[in-house]
């Protein structure tokens, strides 16, 4: 039977979903908790990686050697850097880049060095289910997300953009920063601190990847405003819902 993993940085992200795999059992492997169960008859595998994109590799590394995950999605928070890309909104990645990596001059910026590449894409056929089921749920987000929430966060008719995702060793929380990474890699939709490194030991293993991040900020000097409360009161119940309409095939 096909394994899939389930990866979120933090407790308050995945919270939601380990709530519905009733079952569940706790494995300890690498310092972490991996819940082994079952969702809408798959098995499954649900781990938070802990931050930063060291923490997401070992705990990637660690879903295929040792449980033999054989798809894997990242569901979460990221801040908003692209045009229009709005708190409340869905990124769903179709490529990562490391915007901190930079071996230059043996390397061009942003190219992992002896990969001849800086971009590691996802999964087109899980990210086309993903995208079928958030699509669902943003248009039903009052049947997910209290109304309290919604006033508060503003969020009102929330999107769904699809593109490229940066990752780095670094929470980006200023105006300076942000446009500073948006001159870089200006097809940068969302900037988080995982994702690249899960996209490249998926791509060494050639387990199909999907990420999928609800915006929480725009990366700007207001980017701690109520971040633990949105996680837990909208991005929480935005990971459990696509989740639950996702299609697995």
């Amino acid at each position: 039977m096909a394994i899939l993993g389930i990866m979120s940085a933090m407790h308050e992200e995945l919270a939601a979903v380990l709530d519905a795999m009733p079952g569940k059992q706790r494995v300890g492997v690498a310092g972490r908790d991996f819940w082994v169960g079952h969702w809408q008859g798959q098995e499954v595998v649900a781990v938070l990686s802990r931050i930063g994109k060291v923490a997401a590799a070992t705990t990637a590394t660690a879903l295929i050697e040792r449980f033999g995950v054989d798809r894997l999605v990242f569901t979460g928070v990221a801040g908003g850097v692209g045009p229009g890309v709005r708190v409340g909104d869905v990124v769903l990645a179709d490529s990562f880049v490391q915007h901190d990596m930079d071996a230059s001059p043996l390397f061009a910026r942003h190219e992992v060095p002896l990969y001849g590449r800086s971009r590691f894409d996802t999964h087109a056929e899980l990210s086309r289910g993903l995208a079928a089921a958030a699509q669902q749920v943003l248009s039903q987000l009052g049947t997910h997300v209290g109304p309290q929430a919604v006033a508060e966060f503003g969020l009102h008719a929330p999107r769904l953009h699809m593109g490229l995702i940066a990752s780095g060793d670094r929470f980006v929380s200023s105006a300076a920063e942000c446009q500073t990474l948006q001159q870089a890699l200006p097809e940068a939709l969302a900037v988080e601190m995982e994702g690249a490194a899960v996209a490249q030991v998926c791509a060494d293993y050639g387990v199909p990847f999907a990420a999928l991040r609800t915006i929480s900020d725009r990366a700007d000097d207001d980017a701690h405003a109520d971040f633990s409360r949105f996680v837990r009161e909208v991005a929480s119940r935005y990971s459990l819902a696509i989740l639950s309409a996702w299609r697995l095939v």
